[in-house]
């Protein structure tokens, strides 16, 4: 396996490390956000506000991602984070939540534009197809650190997982031999997911050519990445349980968001006059 670690280096007591982890999410989010500042001139905005958003947007999504992590947690029943708080801080040791950070970004760019007085609905189309994009380069990192796999599987696909990092329930070697135990990359399933539907939103949007509608490419965000999400939770033993026994507050959210994405997107088609209502009928773009 690659070591997660690329290069490390000491300064006194501290110990500093460059991760996978850290520099793919990275790439990701550049790669991300240049795709959606080509969608913001697209639609006749200013690439440029974006680049100068990031220094807010950057640090508020990882606050997002990583409250949400530990609140996702807690919910689930695991008290780690309420017996030490200090560890709520401890980034490289702990986890982030995509959800979190899109949350806590969208509100920072909300505020942002706000004071700008810029349409969010041209960003917000823009930025939200290019984040499937942004997630799907990052996720090769969850298999340089071994997690977010699934259940065991005879699938030919299957990853190996070492014993030091396996879930309690797989944790029996005796059961679950390193040799010959194989588990679902549950990772990659979502990473394939959002590189299709990357595509297929983009596709969409430029087979529309300039009918640029406000409000289509948001909606059609939330139903593929809702769905896809909602099913990779199917696969994703690792996530805290909050209900029924097999229901997550990813899979809750996410089913929450297809369906949120098909009532809007109904009203974008003039089937729900009401969901169609919250859409502007054009860009507000600065001359």
């Amino acid at each position: 396996m690659i070591d997660p670690v690329i290069f490390s280096f000491e300064i006194g007591a501290f110990t500093f490390a460059l991760r996978w982890y850290g520099v793919l999410v990275m790439f990701g989010v550049l790669v991300g956000a240049m795709v959606a500042a080509k969608q913001i001139e697209w639609r006749g905005g200013d690439p440029d506000v974006l680049w100068d958003a990031m220094m807010w947007l950057l640090p508020a999504g990882v606050i997002g991602a990583r409250l949400w992590y530990v609140g996702n947690s807690i919910a689930g029943g695991n008290d780690y984070y309420l017996q030490q708080p200090l560890q709520i801080l401890n980034i490289p040791q702990g986890g982030l939540h995509f959800f979190g950070g899109l949350l806590a970004g969208a509100a920072t760019l909300y505020v942002y534009l706000k004071n700008k007085k810029l349409d969010f609905w041209l960003f917000l189309d823009s930025i939200a197809p290019a984040a499937l994009l942004g997630q799907a380069l990052a996720r090769p990192a969850n298999y340089i650190n071994q997690e977010l796999y699934g259940p065991p599987t005879s699938l030919p696909w299957g990853i190996k997982i070492d014993g030091g990092h396996r879930l309690a329930q797989f944790a029996d070697l005796q059961v679950y031999p390193v040799a010959t135990t194989r588990f679902h990359p549950t990772f990659a399933y979502e990473m394939l997911w959002n590189l299709i539907g990357f595509g297929v939103i983009m596709l969409i949007l430029y087979k529309m050519g300039g009918n640029k509608k406000p409000g289509l490419a948001f909606v059609l965000w939330l139903v593929v990445a809702g769905a896809g999400r909602t099913i990779v939770e199917f696969f994703r033993p690792d996530q805290p349980v909050v209900a029924a026994g097999w229901l997550t507050t990813s899979m809750l959210v996410s089913f929450l968001m297809a369906i949120a994405g098909l009532i809007l997107l109904l009203g974008k088609a003039g089937k729900l006059r009401a969901a169609g209502k919250i859409f502007p009928s054009n860009y507000q773009v600065r001359e």
